[in-house]
C-alpha cells in the first residue's frame, strides 16, 4: 500500500509540472560540448570546465547515462569510461549482488563516491580481499543529471577513499516530466528485465525546486551453464534419477528493486538558501550455488552413527543446489544551508547519513550435522553499515594584483558504525553429525554466528585548506592539506600540488602531486565471515574462514592490526580545445605503500581451537605495496555535419600494475601477486559515433577489452587461465514520435561475441568466467519507450 501511494503522489507531481518543463524546451543552436559544463568536482572555484581543470575531469551527461539498458549505474560507467570496470562474479556470495567496480585497475573502495559533493555511504559487504566500497547497484541512475568522474588523487580534498579518483553523482534540478518503461532480453530468450521509470519536478516559485524520481527493475535470471560431467554419469549410472539439466546455474541473479531520489533546494535569500535530497534502494535477490552430488558428497551424504537409519537422499535423492537470496535496503540523506555571506564569502553548512542494511537467507540447503532435524531453509543474519557527517564548508574569493585567489576551508566530523546480527541458531549450529564428518552450518554460506556478531564505531575530525590562484591568463596555481585523526588508529596529513599553464589559447599542460590515504573500516577491523565452496578438483565441500585480525585463530598465524593505506599519486598531461574538437591525454603513477588486502591461506594447525572447522583460514593484512602506472586518451568531435549532428568520440586507458614490495608475504604469494598484476586488462578502449538527422538518431558504440587473466581458487591450490583481447559492439536507432515522445530500438553486443571459455572450471558446468570484467551472456536486444515533458 505505501509503494502504491508515493507511485500516486509521484503520478500527480508529474501532472502538475508538466507545463513547467514545457515552457523551458528550447534548444541551443549547436550541440553543447561536455567541455563547456560547469563542473564542481576536484575544484572548490565557481565556473571551472573540464578543459580548465587542473586535473583530468570526465563528464557524462544525462543522455549518454541512458543509452545504456542496464539499471546498475556501475554497467553505465563501465561502458563509457575504459580506465573503470566492473565484473559479474555469479555465484560469489555476497559479491553476486554487490559487484566490485574499479578505477584504474585499484580497489573498490579506493575510489570516493560523492552524491551533489557529498560522500555516499558504503555498502555493508565487505568484498573481495576485504574491499568495502559504496554499491553503486543501489543508486538511481534515472535521478542524474549528470556525473562528473575527477581521474587524480584527492584525499587532500575529500579525506579517505580518494586514492583513484573521485565520482560525483549530480541530482537533476530541473523542474518538469519525464517517463520511461524499457523491456530488455538476452539472445538466449533469457535474463528478461522490465524498467519503469518516473520523475516529477516542481518549481518553488522562483526561489526553487522540489524534484522526485522513482525507478522499478524486475530482472530474470540468466543462465550460461552446461551440465556437470558428474551429474552426466550420475544419470547415467542411476537412470531411476531425474537429475536436472543443468543441475546449477551459472549467470546473473534474478533480482527486483526499487529505486527512488528527492532533491530540493529553496533560497530564501542570497545569504540562506536551504537544501535537502536523498536516495532509497529496496530490493531483493536470488542466485545458484554450487551442486552438491549426492554420490560424492560425503560430508552431506555419508552415514553417520550419530543417524544411523537416515540419509539425506531421502530429501534430496539427485542432490542439492543451495538457492542464495539477499533482502537489502539503502538509506542516504543530506541537508544543509548554503549562500553568500558577503560578495567574496561564501558557506555550506550540512550533514549527512547513510545506511546499508543487507539481509540473507538460504533455501534448498540443509545443515548436514543436524541430521534429520535440520531445516531446508534458512535466515542467515544481517550486515549493517551506517555514516553520518557533519561537514562546515567556507568559500573566501580574494582579488590580489598578480590574480585572483580561490581560498577554500572548511572541517568534518564522520562516524562510521558497522554490525553483525546472527542468524537461525541451525544456520551456525555443529551438531552432533560433526563427529562423523558431517558438515556444520547452513550447506552453500553458514550462518552469522552470536561469536561472529557485533558492533563497531570509527569517529574522525578533520580540517582542510584548499587555494587555487590565477596568475594572469596563463597559468594557474593550486594547493591543499587536510589533517585527519581517527579514533581507532590515530591521524593522517595530506596534501595536494598542482599546476596548469595555457601558453597557446586553446592548448593546456597540466599536473599534480598529491599524498592520499584510506583508512580501514570498523568492517575490515573487527569483523570475520565463514563461506563455503566447492573444490574444483575433488568436487568436495571446503569451508573457509576469513578472520578479524583480532581473532585468537588470526594473532596466532602472524596477524597484525591494520593501518591505513596511503598513496603517492603523480599525473600529468595535455588539454586541448579548438572549435568542435576537444582532447586530452593524462600520464599517471600511483604508488600505494600497506595494500590492504587478504593473507595467503592457512591450514589451523591442530594445537590451536578450530570450533567452526575451517578447512582454511585467511585474514585482513596490510600485505604489500604497489606501482600503477598509465594513460587516459579522449578525443572528441560534436557538430553540425551535413544535415544532421554528429557526435564522435574515441577514448583510452592503459594501465599496468606491479607489486612491487620485497619482503611482503605477497611477494611469495604467486597467487595474489598474479592477481593485482594480471586480473584486468590493461588495454580498454570505448568509441562512440551518433548521428542526429530529422526525427531520427544513430547510435554505435565500440568497446575493446585487452588480455586478462583469472583465477579459481580450490582447497589446494590455484589454477589460472590467460583469457584472449575482445572488442563488443552496440547499436541503436531512435525515433522521435513527437514533441513529447521518443522510442528506442537497439542491441548491446550486437554480433553475439563471447569470450575464450574457462576450461579450468568446466568440470563445475562453468562456461565463460565468472571473474570477466565484461557481461559473458551473449547479445542482447531492448525496446524504450520516453517521455519528456
Amino acid at each position: 500500500m505505501q509503494r502504491l501511494t508515493g507511485i500516486s503522489l509521484l503520478a500527480l507531481a508529474l501532472a502538475s509540472a508538466t507545463g513547467a518543463r514545457a515552457q523551458d524546451s528550447g534548444t541551443s543552436a549547436r550541440p553543447r560540448a561536455d567541455n563547456e559544463v560547469i563542473i564542481v568536482t576536484g575544484t572548490r572555484e565557481v565556473g571551472r570546465t573540464p578543459f580548465d581543470t587542473l586535473a583530468p575531469v570526465d563528464v557524462l551527461s544525462q543522455e549518454v547515462l541512458q543509452s545504456v539498458t542496464s539499471d546498475d549505474v556501475a554497467d553505465v560507467l563501465a561502458r563509457q569510461l575504459p580506465s573503470f570496470n566492473v565484473q559479474r562474479l555469479p555465484a560469489a556470495d555476497g559479491l553476486a549482488f554487490v559487484r566490485p567496480a574499479t578505477l584504474r585497475g585499484l580497489s573498490p573502495d579506493q575510489t570516493l563516491v560523492l552524491v551533489n559533493g557529498k560522500r555516499y555511504h558504503r555498502s555493508a559487504l565487505l568484498g573481495s580481499r576485504g574491499s568495502q566500497a559504496p554499491d553503486l547497484n543501489t543508486f538511481p541512475g534515472f535521478s542524474v543529471k549528470r556525473v562528473e568522474v575527477l581521474r587524480d588523487g584527492a584525499s587532500a580534498q575529500y579525506g579517505s577513499d580518494a586514492i583513484a579518483g573521485v565520482i560525483n553523482f549530480i541530482l537533476e534540478d530541473e523542474p518538469g516530466a519525464d517517463a520511461y518503461a524499457q523491456f530488455s532480453q538476452y539472445y538466449e530468450d533469457d535474463g528478461d528485465s522490465y524498467q519503469i521509470g518516473l520523475q516529477g519536478g516542481l518549481p518553488l516559485g522562483d526561489r526553487g525546486s522540489a524534484i522526485f524520481t522513482w525507478e522499478y527493475a524486475d530482472s530474470a535470471a540468466t543462465s550460461r551453464t552446461r551440465q556437470r560431467p558428474d551429474a552426466i554419469e550420475l544419470q547415467a549410472a542411476r537412470p531411476d534419477l531425474d537429475i536436472p539439466n543443468p543441475v546449477q546455474r551459472w549467470g546473473q541473479p534474478e533480482a527486483n528493486t526499487i529505486r527512488a531520489a528527492s532533491n530540493l533546494n529553496y533560497a530564501f535569500a542570497d545569504a540562506f538558501e536551504l537544501y535537502a535530497f536523498g536516495t532509497l534502494a529496496d530490493g531483493d535477490a536470488v542466485t545458484d550455488f554450487n551442486w552438491r552430488n549426492p554420490a560424492t558428497t560425503g560430508s552431506v551424504f555419508n552415514s553417520a552413527a550419530a543417524f544411523p537409519d537416515f540419509s539425506f537422499t531421502s530429501i534430496y535423492p539427485t542432490g542439492f543446489t543451495p538457492r542464495f537470496g539477499t533482502e537489502f535496503l539503502d538509506l542516504q540523506g543530506a541537508a544543509g544551508a548554503r549562500g553568500d555571506i558577503t560578495d567574496a564569502l561564501s558557506y555550506d553548512i550540512s550533514a549527512s547519513a547513510g545506511s546499508s542494511r543487507i539481509d540473507y537467507n538460504m533455501q534448498e540447503s540443509l545443515n548436514a550435522s543436524l541430521g534429520p532435524a535440520s531445516p531446508t531453509a534458512f535466515y542467515l543474519g544481517r550486515l549493517e553499515q551506517g555514516e553520518f557527517n557533519l561537514n562546515a564548508d567556507f568559500v573566501y574569493r580574494l582579488d590580489l594584483a598578480g590574480g585572483p585567489v580561490n581560498l577554500a576551508f572548511g572541517a568534518e566530523r564522520r562516524e562510521e558504525t558497522y554490525s553483525v546480527a546472527p542468524g537461525d541458531p541451525a544456520s551456525y549450529a555443529i551438531g552432533p553429525g560433526a563427529v562423523d564428518g558431517l558438515a556444520p552450518n547452513s550447506n552453500g554460506f553458514p550462518g552469522f554466528s552470536p561469536t561472529q556478531a557485533g558492533k563497531w564505531d570509527q569517529t574522525s575530525y578533520a580540517g582542510y585548506l584548499d587555494l587555487e590562484w590565477t596568475l594572469g591568463e596563463i597559468v594557474t596555481v593550486g594547493a591543499a592539506g587536510r589533517y585527519e585523526d581517527f579514533s581507532e588508529f590515530g591521524d593522517t596529513f595530506n596534501y595536494k600540488f598542482s599546476g596548469r599553464v595555457e601558453p597557446v589559447d586553446g592548448l593546456a599542460m597540466r599536473a599534480t602531486y598529491s599524498t592520499g590515504f584510506r583508512a580501514p573500516t570498523p568492517g575490515q577491523l573487527n569483523t570475520s565471515s565463514t563461506s563455503q565452496g566447492l573444490d574444483t578438483v575433488t568436487l568436495e565441500v571446503f569451508t573457509a574462514g576469513r578472520l578479524s585480525p583480532n581473532d585468537p585463530i588470526a594473532l596466532a598465524l602472524g596477524a597484525e592490526p591494520l593501518e591505513p593505506e596511503e598513496s603517492e599519486n603523480i599525473t600529468a598531461g595535455l588539454a586541448f580545445q579548438r572549435g568542435p574538437v576537444t582532447a586530452s591525454v593524462d600520464f599517471y603513477q600511483i604508488e600505494i605503500e600497506g595494500r590492504f588486502g587478504q593473507s595467503a591461506a592457512f591450514t589451523v594447525p591442530a594445537d590451536i581451537p578450530n570450533p567452526l572447522r575451517f578447512t582454511r583460514v585467511n585474514f585482513f593484512t596490510n600485505d604489500f605495496d604497489t606501482r600503477t602506472r598509465g594513460i587516459d586518451a579522449v578525443v572528441a568531435y560534436r557538430d553540425y555535419v551535413g544535415s544532421g549532428k554528429l557526435n564522435a568520440s574515441l577514448a583510452y586507458n592503459y594501465n599496468d600494475t606491479k607489486v612491487t614490495s620485497e619482503d611482503s608475504a605477497t611477494v611469495g604469494n604467486d597467487t595474489q601477486r598474479r592477481i593485482f598484476e594480471e586480473r584486468l586488462p590493461q588495454h580498454n578502449a570505448v568509441a562512440t559515433l551518433g548521428y542526429e538527422i530529422g526525427a531520427f538518431t544513430v547510435d554505435l558504440h565500440g568497446r575493446y577489452y585487452g588480455p586478462w587473466t583469472d583465477s579459481s581458487g580450490n582447497a589446494s591450490g590455484d589454477i589460472f587461465q590467460r583469457f584472449d583481447s575482445i572488442v563488443l559492439f552496440d547499436a541503436s536507432v531512435t525515433a522521435n514520435l513527437g514533441e513529447h515522445f521518443d522510442l528506442t530500438v537497439g542491441a548491446e553486443n550486437l554480433f553475439d561475441t563471447y569470450p575464450d571459455e574457462a576450461t579450468f572450471q568446466a568440470n563445475r558446468g562453468l562456461v565463460y568466467s565468472r571473474n570477466a570484467p565484461y557481461d559473458t551472456d551473449g547479445g542482447l536486444y531492448y525496446i524504450r519507450l520516453g517521455l519528456d515533458f
